[in-house]
C-alpha cells in the first residue's frame, strides 16, 4: 500500500478581496461610467444606504441585459452577479467574467449551486446581486418574485438593499438588440436588516406574504427612479414600509 497521501480535490475557486478593484473591474467601471453618463444620462440615488463594508444582498428588478452594468456603474463597491459557467469558456466574455467577480453557475444544478456560492460570497464580504423575478421584465414593470432566494436569507446574516431601475427597459427591452439613448435612473432603498428578516422566519407570516413585502420595497424604489427620470414628484412610500 502506498504511503503517499491523496490531496483533496479543490471544488471552489479562491475569492478575491471584495474591497479591492481588479484591473478589469476598474477599467470597465471607467468606460461604462463615461458611456452611461453620456448615452443614458445615468443617475444613481441614495448610494449612502449601502454598507461601506461587509456582505449585503442587492435585490433588484430586472429590465434589461444592461442592469448589472448600470448598478455597478453608480456605486464604488464591487458586486458579484451570476453567469452560466459555459460563458466562462468563451474567449472574450470568459476572460472578462473571470476578472469581474462573477459567480459561475452550472445550469444542471443552478438552484443549489447558486445558493451555496451566493452565501459563500456574502460571508466573504461581497455585495451579491439578485434578480428575484428570474428573468427580464416583458413590460418594464416589476414581476412576481420567485421565492427561491429565501434559502439564501436563511443561511446568512447579510441585510437586503432593495434597488429599483427605471429606463433600462426603454433603452433595451427583451426583444431589442439595439441600445437606445434613454434616460436611466437607479434608486437604492432603505436596508432590510438581518433582524427584520429573522423576525419573519420566527413569525407566523407566510413566505408568500414576506416575498410580496420585499417585492413592494423594490417597486417603491423603481417608482422613485421612474419619477426622477421623468422629472415628476417623488411618490409617497406605503405606510409601514
Amino acid at each position: 500500500m502506498s504511503s503517499e497521501s491523496t490531496s483533496p480535490v479543490k471544488t471552489e475557486i479562491d475569492l478575491p478581496s471584495p474591497d479591492k478593484w481588479t484591473f478589469m473591474w476598474g477599467f470597465l467601471h471607467v468606460v461604462c461610467t463615461l458611456f452611461c453618463t453620456v448615452w443614458f444620462r445615468l443617475r444613481g440615488y441614495h448610494q449612502e444606504k449601502l454598507p461601506a463594508k461587509g456582505g449585503a444582498i442587492l435585490m433588484m428588478n430586472h429590465q434589461s441585459f444592461l442592469d448589472p452594468v448600470l448598478v455597478g456603474t453608480v456605486i464604488r463597491r464591487t458586486i458579484s452577479f451570476v453567469a452560466r459557467d459555459s460563458l466562462f469558456k468563451a474567449p472574450i466574455i470568459g476572460f472578462i467574467l473571470k476578472r469581474v467577480y462573477t459567480m459561475p453557475i452550472r445550469r444542471e444544478s443552478a438552484t443549489s449551486s447558486t445558493i451555496r456560492e451566493a452565501v459563500r460570497r456574502l460571508k466573504h464580504g461581497f455585495l451579491v446581486g439578485l434578480y428575484p423575478e428570474g428573468t427580464r421584465s416583458p413590460d418594464g414593470l416589476v414581476g412576481t418574485f420567485k421565492p427561491g432566494f429565501l434559502s439564501i436569507l436563511k443561511r446568512t446574516d447579510a441585510p437586503i438593499i432593495p434597488v429599483g431601475i427605471a429606463g433600462a427597459y426603454e433603452a433595451m427591452p427583451r426583444s431589442s438588440v439595439w441600445i437606445r439613448p434613454k434616460k436611466i435612473c437607479v434608486v437604492f432603498g432603505d436596508p432590510i436588516s438581518h433582524e427584520e428578516i429573522q423576525a419573519h422566519f420566527d413569525s407566523d407570516q407566510s413566505d408568500k406574504e414576506f416575498v410580496e413585502f420585499l417585492r413592494q420595497r423594490v417597486v417603491e424604489c423603481q417608482n422613485e427612479a421612474n419619477a426622477r427620470r421623468q422629472g415628476k414628484p417623488i411618490p409617497t412610500k406605503t405606510a409601514g414600509t
